[in-house]
């Protein structure tokens, strides 16, 4: 089975639908499947409903398919560097179902995992526990949260190989590794693709057994979202 692809137009061809549930990798701008995110938005697909812990910044990552209206509604839990994503939100014309960050992480993992749903004490007499079953152990009140997979995942990591098997540099793994496990179909954007058995076992950290597609992106641009500096002596 042939997983590499030339470009991400065609790694996404036949699988994309309009109403589809789409994870995406990434935290702020790190680990972002930048290339695989504007393929969506060129694909022109809509209604799309995205699980990602926030979306980008304005006019990088998926805050372009905002700008073109094509997402629905976010799953997340952060929200705080993106403009556009508050002034939809408040305008009515983007959904968010808002997740504290652990929970959403582990809504996510138990997708992978074919766990349907768990108990935490995150969220607890707030307005996250509103309209979920609440229950007791040890004397202790626990929300019931439901395990999430997606259509698609997309995932960005710093090198793969021909099989799917994939590598994360640093903070750069975030959700990567645990989306790639919990959607039906998995494409993932690397920096660098090698051949099969040319990666140490011991340093893969998602097995090729949840990558159906992968493309060469080459080395990805290291994005800054906020840039603080000190003056320095003339």
């Amino acid at each position: 089975m042939n997983k590499v692809y030339p470009d991400a137009k065609s790694a996404l061809d036949g699988i994309l639908k309009d109403g589809m549930m789409v994870m995406s990798g990434g935290f702020g701008l790190c680990g972002i499947a930048e290339t695989l995110s504007d393929a969506l938005r060129d694909s022109g697909v809509k209604d799309l409903t995205v699980v990602s812990n926030n979306a980008g910044v304005d006019g990088i990552g998926l805050s372009r398919l905002l700008e073109t209206r094509q997402i629905r509604k976010m799953i997340s839990s952060y929200v705080g560097e993106n403009k556009l994503f508050a002034q939809l939100y408040l305008a009515g014309e983007l959904e968010l179902e808002f997740n504290p960050q652990g929970t959403l992480a582990e809504r996510i993992r138990a997708g992978g995992a074919g766990i349907p749903g768990f108990y935490t004490k995150t969220g607890v007499g707030t307005l996250i526990a509103e309209g979920k079953e609440v229950r007791e152990f040890n004397g202790e009140k626990y929300i019931l949260e439901t395990g999430l997979v997606a259509d698609l995942a997309i995932v960005h990591a710093w090198k793969g190989d021909t099989a799917g098997n994939l590598i994360y540099r640093k903070t750069a793994r975030n959700f990567n590794p645990m989306m790639a496990t919990a959607a039906k179909v998995t494409v993932a954007e690397v920096e660098h693709l090698v051949p099969a058995g040319e990666l140490d076992p011991d340093h893969i950290h998602t097995p090729g057994i949840y990558v159906q597609r992968i493309i060469e992106v080459g080395t990805a641009k290291k994005r800054i979202e906020q840039r603080t500096t000190r003056k320095r002596p003339a």
